[in-house]
């Protein structure tokens, strides 16, 4: 069976300013692990910590200086909201500048969505309907952010369970337009991708095929609850064998690209994360090996009966396809929001 037309084949150059380290395999820096890291120092690559759990003093910050004189460290948010009716709040993008100069890190990430109407945040990452319009509108905010921030800035392709009747496009399409529109990075999700793809019944590897390899920053990797008929992106681990396939895909696309290990349901001892990690990091080597094979065929598994198909999906996506404020430009109230 011949491999299938990779759309980017013709490999693009990293664009300068986007240049960052590879940190190698990390995890996401979480509450419960803070005694076990400061006592064993286990050898992972970097953390990733949720910028906005880290705005304020107190013991938080404590332990994020403690584990910053070890680790090379990133930020992630999730409240930044880019999608939404109003501008990114002005006083949250300075305390993120003033956190990410503290700690020096490479890159500053959050998601390509929106959290809420102006002034509320439902702490939730919410689908966006994929025009142009929209994309031209977050490009020029996504290059705003990344110029305030000075360092390079990333977004994240979220899951989805439902779709809006007005998109116009394929949602990698969605993501290198307003990538290359912003001349931002990117954080590929590889869970993210095979939860919508299975929602929506799509290509996986299309999709994973079809965004700007170039521009990728950090890759994400997690689990998934998966209800038969739909995936919720729960982050519960270890990390699926399609969504490992998929990782080791996007290695052998992307190159040695700094990876996160997400585990954020039922999280484990520090030792069962670790070893998690160590597991990703022989995937990674794989994919980075000369002789990588190529992944073919249908990575989602799901049968006829399980099949959520892009017709069931906008049906159940009406309410979300029913907001139309998306043709307007924003009002210029300002709105901010934190992480739990």
């Amino acid at each position: 069976m011949s491999s299938p037309p990779n759309p980017r084949a013709a490999k693009a150059a990293r664009p300068g300013h986007l240049v960052v380290p590879d940190l190698g395999v990390g995890a996401g820096l979480r509450v419960p692990h803070y005694a076990a890291i400061l006592e064993r120092w286990p050898e992972l690559g970097f953390f990733e910590a949720i910028s906005e759990n880290y705005f304020g003093g107190g013991k938080p910050r404590h332990h994020l200086e403690r584990i910053a004189e070890r680790y090379p460290l990133v930020l992630h948010g999730v409240s930044l909201g880019i999608g939404g009716p109003a501008e990114p709040d002005r006083e949250q993008l300075t305390r993120l500048r003033d956190l990410a100069r503290r700690f020096r890190v490479p890159w500053v990430s959050d998601h390509l969505c929106w959290t809420g109407p102006s002034g509320a945040h439902l702490h939730d990452l919410l689908p966006l309907p994929l025009t142009d319009g929209v994309a031209k509108r977050i490009a020029a905010r996504a290059k705003m952010v990344q110029d305030f921030l000075e360092v390079p800035f990333a977004l994240e392709n979220t899951s989805s369970y439902v779709t809006f009747a007005q998109s116009q496009m394929p949602e990698w399409e969605f993501i290198s337009s307003v990538c290359e529109r912003a001349d931002c990075g990117l954080l590929l999700d590889v869970n993210n991708i095979y939860v919508s793809a299975f929602n929506h019944d799509l290509d996986a590897l299309e999709f994973l095929r079809c965004v700007p390899h170039e521009r990728v920053l950090q890759i994400h990797v997690a689990g998934h609850t998966h209800f038969g008929t739909h995936i919720i992106d729960t982050h519960v681990g270890p990390t699926p064998p399609p969504v490992v396939d998929l990782y080791r895909e996007a290695i052998r696309l992307c190159g040695p690209i700094s990876t996160l290990l997400e585990w954020d349901e039922d999280i484990p001892e520090l030792a069962v994360l670790t070893a998690e990690v160590e597991r990703l990091v022989e995937v990674r080597r794989q994919g980075l090996a000369p002789d990588a094979p190529v992944l073919e065929g249908d990575v989602v598994l799901r049968t006829p009966e399980h099949a959520l198909t892009r017709g069931s999906a906008q049906q159940h996506g009406g309410a979300a396809g029913s907001l139309s404020a998306w043709g307007t430009e924003p009002n210029a109230a300002s709105s901010s929001g934190s992480a739990s």
